[in-house]
């Protein structure tokens, strides 16, 4: 940033205490990030209070922070108001506005159950081609992320990259609130947080926030192959354009003649109003042809041609960890391929991955260390035996649950396949490494919250990517 104290404090309706300081380093949440001439965002979390992490931010750097209630001890100019949380957001907000207001910069804004990280670093790397693009570390995605990501965006900045999340109805309502897109891309309705929502329809509900907090005349990017999403075209503020992996559905853009190959790398004719290009991807599964697309429709938005669309996605790579990163390691002396698809985990992405196993198994055995899936209410268990169906049916070998909420994936896979339970990561990588043989394929893929990722750092280790 390059900002006022007083700047600031007007932004978000507080009260300065100490001089006017020039702030020109990152905003942080964190103390350990603070940097010369940074603004330190004190924080009450679940667990801890930022507040008393002022003094460490002031001593990395910090020239001002955002509190609640004056720190003391801490030789800083601090900028106080009532919810430290929502001044990050209006901070943001002021600050992409400001911007608005004097350069062309353009934001596009990510939602779906599945497939807004790999979307994001995909469309990040595309458009970083055409200009200067800012775009979330990691799943900065939430009340925290999102605005912490508008705040690295400057003058020179030329596109907006954001992955918006929600858990629950009114979270998309927020985040639009601190930046409406210009344009809105929704991915897929899935059974993500179901715990939090009930249903699909609720789940449309909020995920339709985004489109509904989009600014005038925004373009809308829909997956036509999402019967709830199509229905979203309805509340868009402008142009509507749709992306389908289906040459019989109605669409703008389309991927035509897919294949995969030894290593599940998706091919396909991308074709698009302005022209068709040969697409080869370096993800691994056939899914993320979906995410291509929704970011090469993104592109022709913004005016760029099918082949250097194509030609940008063809050299993209998965930017974030622990997302279907494949790699060859030596686990107890057995040659084994890891695939970590460990952040996280729903019944579509979970469906996705063991889709991927099977199909870079050429007739190798698999193995799945698959953790529950969380927040899923009362419908867990039959979404958990929906994924043992699967597993069973696409013949994996071995699988591993993690946590007890999986127990029931484990039901349709008796006596088709070698199955073991386990309580902890920790617990389910010991299991895992007494039936490791040579030449396996193993998928790990769970909730982030069932510690699955623990068991896939041990088990790649110092892997070589493929």
């Amino acid at each position: 940033m390059d900002r006022h104290a007083s700047w600031v404090a007007e932004a978000v309706s507080g009260d300065v205490v100490g001089p006017d300081v020039d702030i020109t380093g990152p905003v942080v949440t964190d103390s350990r990030e603070a940097a010369p001439g940074s603004l330190y965002v004190a924080r009450r979390g679940g667990t801890t209070d930022g507040h008393a992490y002022t003094r460490a931010a002031a001593d990395a750097g910090a020239v001002c922070a955002i509190v609640e209630h004056p720190v003391e001890d801490a030789a800083i100019t601090q900028v106080v108001v009532g919810d430290s949380t929502r001044a990050l957001g209006e901070l943001a907000h002021a600050h992409l506005e400001d911007l608005r207001s004097h350069t062309d910069i353009t934001v596009v804004a990510i939602t779906g159950s599945v497939g807004k990280t790999t979307t994001k670093d995909l469309l990040a790397q595309v458009l970083a081609t055409r200009g200067a693009t800012v775009a979330p570390r990691l799943s900065f995605n939430n009340e925290v992320g999102t605005p912490l990501t508008v705040l690295r965006a400057d003058a020179s900045t030329r596109y907006l990259v954001l992955e918006m999340g929600a858990s629950g109805p009114g979270h998309l309502t927020y985040l639009t609130g601190i930046a409406a897109p210009d344009i809105a891309v929704e991915l897929r309705v899935g059974s993500a947080h179901l715990g939090g929502f009930g249903s699909r329809e609720a789940v449309a509900r909020a995920k339709v926030e985004l489109v509904d907090g989009e600014r005038p005349g925004a373009t809308t990017v829909l997956n036509a192959d999402d019967d709830l999403v199509r229905a979203m075209a309805s509340h868009a503020k402008g142009p509507v354009l749709r992306f389908s992996v289906d040459p019989a559905v109605v669409a703008d853009v389309h991927a035509l003649d897919i294949t995969t190959d030894e290593g599940d790398h998706a091919s396909f004719t991308l074709s698009t109003p302005s022209g068709r290009a040969h697409v080869h991807l370096g993800l691994v599964g056939r899914h993320h042809v979906h995410n291509a697309l929704a970011a090469a429709t993104v592109c022709h938005a913004l005016g760029l041609g099918a082949a250097e669309t194509a030609a940008a996605l063809d050299s993209a790579a998965a930017l974030s960890p622990h997302r279907m990163a494949v790699s060859e390691a030596e686990v107890d002396g057995h040659r084994v391929t890891v695939v970590d698809d460990s952040y996280n985990a729903n019944p579509d992405s979970m469906r996705a991955g063991l889709a991927a196993l099977a199909s870079l198994a050429h007739g190798r055995r698999t193995v799945a260390v698959l953790g529950e899936m969380l927040e899923l209410g009362d419908a867990s268990d039959d979404l958990h035996r929906g994924v043992g169906e699967l597993a069973a049916d696409l013949g994996i070998d071995v699988v591993v649950t993690v946590g007890a909420a999986a127990d029931p994936l484990l039901a349709p896979l008796e006596g088709r396949a070698v199955t073991e339970r386990a309580t902890t990561a920790e617990e389910a990588t010991e299991l895992v490494r007494g039936l490791l043989r040579d030449g396996d394929v193993v998928l790990v893929k769970g909730s982030n919250g069932s510690g699955v990722w623990r068991t896939a750092d041990a088990l790649a280790g110092s892997g070589v990517p493929r």
